[in-house]
């Protein structure tokens, strides 16, 4: 009888080391929208960014930021930004620098 548990544990061990490598590697998709609203939602609730009026654009993970910001900085950090988000697989980054003017 030990004998027999004994076996049947090996066969359940070696059962468990051919699948886990396969269930640990699996990726978990993010969905597109999802992505969106945290991307907005980053970009919008950032104090340097204010990226509220900011476009974007998810497709498959990859991320379009198109609009305008007042410096490099900003244009930087707003990628930046936008990468942390879980599901980002790549950003392009559009965005255009017009400096703020002053008359």
């Amino acid at each position: 009888m030990n004998e027999i548990r004994r076996l049947l544990f090996l066969l359940i061990c070696a059962l468990f080391a051919l699948v886990w490598p396969a269930v640990a590697s699996q990726k978990f998709e993010v969905s597109d929208d999802a992505i969106y609203d945290q991307v907005r939602r980053r970009l919008a609730n950032d104090p340097d960014v204010k990226g509220g009026t900011l476009g974007v654009e998810v497709k498959e993970g990859v991320v379009t930021l198109r609009g305008t910001v007042e410096k490099e900085k900003l244009k930087q950090k707003a990628e930046k930004l936008t990468k942390k988000v879980p599901g980002v697989k790549r950003v392009i980054n559009e965005l255009k620098i017009e400096p703020v003017r002053t008359s």
